[in-house]
């Protein structure tokens, strides 16, 4: 298969899809029973209790649903499968942050509204994403096409795996390994 994404298009996901909601997670307000356990020990590595893990696993669903889709689109012989893989990874991305907020609390429970700035960086970097992929002078700049509205739609139905299996993630932890949901 052919390289999924160009360079710039994997500078733009660093930078402005990880970057603007990655800062407004700042301003998360902190999880509800956090103060009433024990502090980690100081010697604990970042990656224990799950989060090495987590990063490993969640690098690796965001990976295959993204070759799934080049894979899909190429088949079907779609001229502009690169946009749709940029696409899906990028949104990919927007889903895990706003599943990450907590690492016990549901999304749904939280409420969007919580943390009004993770909110907006979300809503601001979905709408920069949308000027990559319809904007004429974007595309020449990132080398992206406009996507029809039902590849959009692809992009978003599959984009959304990544958030609805943290939020799985959670309720198992939450319910079987009580000890590392904290």
């Amino acid at each position: 298969m052919p390289i999924p994404l160009l360079p710039i298009q994997i500078l733009w996901i660093n930078l402005v899809t990880d970057g603007l909601p990655a800062l407004a997670l700042a301003r998360e307000k902190s999880e509800a029973k956090s103060m009433n356990r024990p502090p980690f020990p100081a010697t604990e590595s970042l990656f224990s209790r799950g989060v090495g893990f987590h990063i490993i696993w969640v690098g690796a669903l965001m990976a295959a649903v993204s070759l799934a889709t080049q894979g899909w689109a190429l088949y079907r012989e779609m001229a502009h499968w690169q946009t749709m893989v940029f696409t899906v990874l990028s949104l990919s991305q927007l889903g895990h942050v706003l599943a990450i907020r907590s690492n016990t609390t549901s999304l749904f429970r939280q409420g969007f509204f919580s943390n009004k700035a993770l909110l907006g960086a979300v809503l601001l970097t979905f709408a920069l994403q949308m000027g990559v992929v319809y904007l004429p002078f974007m595309n020449a700049l990132f080398k992206t096409q406009p996507l029809p509205l039902n590849d959009l739609g692809v992009c978003l139905l599959l984009s959304i795996v990544v958030f609805h299996a943290v939020e799985l993630e959670k309720w198992i932890k939450s319910r079987f390994f009580p000890e590392l949901a904290h």
